[in-house]
């Protein structure tokens, strides 16, 4: 039976302002970047991503997995880059060279630590970081790319927003307790709800694109970006960690802001690409 939660009161539990502010300030940040030139934005992703890579090292770091950051933020560089400039078979193909590069690396640095460990950690850091950022890339470099960009932030963040307020306000029915007590399955209905209503309108308005496409854009983005937060809770749950950082105020790390856009770009990359393709 569904554990079912006293009412709540509001009680947001971060500083609401800060982070409202700080929101508000990397949405502006991400929309000069985007429409001022796309290069600009794609290196935003670049800087976004190392560090993510790097809070994400440190934070392995606690259970004594070390992450060879060097490969790893060259091989990061390299295949955003490579996505962006070639397409989906260059990102592969520098995906598997610097899951090797890392290996290989590990292998051969002398430390006298567990070597496999390491390795299967820096696979798994690759796959999840650079990787799956890589689709964003992708649907950057389209003709029409700005406006794809846009649409999967904005996607995000509608998710994000209406599974908070809904939540906060109306979440009485946990959705996953012993890994995030705090998402509810009435906090999913509002995140539906406003994803599916920002990708029709968004959808229409860029592409001229039929309502079914913005409907299917949502629940997309829905379901990835809540396996995406969850996945990214149990993690930190297994490190100990509240945040993988403290680069954001209000926010926590940059991860904590990546956690669902990761797994939900392959999946908007997917659905435009097949629905929506570029002229």
């Amino acid at each position: 039976m569904t554990q079912l939660a006293p009412a709540r009161t509001p009680n947001p539990g971060r500083d609401l302002p800060v982070a409202v502010a700080v929101g508000l300030g990397m949405l502006a940040a991400v929309a000069a970047a985007l429409f001022i030139r796309k290069d600009v934005f794609a290196g935003l992703v670049i800087l976004a991503v190392c560090g993510a890579m790097w809070e994400l090292a440190r934070a392995f770091a606690r259970t004594h997995v070390h992450l060879p950051l060097v490969p790893l933020l060259v091989g990061t560089v390299g295949i955003l880059v490579s996505a962006y400039t070639t397409g989906a078979e260059a990102l592969v193909v520098a995906f598997l060279l610097t899951v090797g590069g890392t290996v290989v690396w590990r292998v051969l640095d002398g430390s006298g630590r567990p070597a496999l460990r390491d390795a299967g950690a820096s696979a798994f850091a690759t796959a999840y970081l650079p990787f799956l950022a890589g689709f964003a890339l992708l649907m950057l470099a389209a003709p029409d790319g700005e406006a794809r960009v846009a649409l999967f932030v904005l996607l995000g963040v509608a998710s994000d927003t209406g599974g908070y307020a809904v939540g906060v306000l109306l979440g009485r029915h946990p959705m996953a307790p012993s890994v995030s007590p705090k998402k509810t399955w009435e906090g999913l209905a509002g995140s539906v709800v406003l994803a599916c209503v920002v990708g029709v309108v968004g959808a229409q308005v860029a592409f001229h694109a039929q309502p079914v496409v913005g409907v299917v854009l949502g629940l997309a983005t829905v379901a990835t970006a809540t396996l995406g937060d969850l996945s990214e809770s149990m993690l930190k749950r297994d490190l100990g960690l509240k945040d993988m950082g403290h680069l954001l105020p209000g926010h926590g790390g940059l991860l904590d802001r990546l956690d669902s856009l990761l797994l939900t770009a392959p999946a908007v990359w997917l659905v435009l690409t097949i629905l929506v393709p570029a002229s």
